[in-house]
């Protein structure tokens, strides 16, 4: 059975909310990555260094089911960003097979902002809005 996490999405605070989370909720980040580390990819603009220092993903476990994900947003990444809808439900399938089956359910009458793929951060991945206007993260690691 697939794990479902809320993914938080901030455009410049993540750090800071994620230091008053685990203040509230305790424990140690599992990842915590900036954009900065991210490696160049080709046919993507370089990072301005504006975005640099911003968080690119961060985790931090709240219960042995559940964990508290997010990332800054940033430029045409964070073009969209509004109060309210600023989360997406991040979505662990237990199968390559059973992302792709999520994926194409839930993209169905939706918009595809990014097709599974196998990304840089060793994970089967990909992002979607679905027709009732949720945003969805799906992945699966090998």
């Amino acid at each position: 059975m697939a794990k479902v996490n809320v993914y938080l999405l901030f455009n410049g605070d993540c750090e800071e909310a994620f230091n008053f989370y685990k203040d509230a909720f305790g424990g140690e980040f599992q990842m915590f990555s900036r954009y900065k580390e991210m490696p160049k990819v080709e046919g993507l603009p370089s990072m301005n260094s504006e975005l640099a220092d911003r968080i690119m993903h961060v985790s931090l476990p709240i219960s042995d089911e559940t964990v508290l994900m997010g990332s800054d947003g940033g430029g045409d990444w964070a073009s969209q960003h509004r109060v309210g809808n600023n989360f997406s439900v991040s979505v662990s399938a237990e199968s390559k097979k059973e992302a792709d089956r999520l994926f194409n359910a839930l993209s169905e009458g939706g918009m595809i902002s990014m097709p599974m793929q196998k990304t840089f951060w060793g994970e089967y991945f990909g992002m979607l809005v679905d027709k009732f206007e949720i945003g969805w993260m799906i992945g699966w690691r090998s």
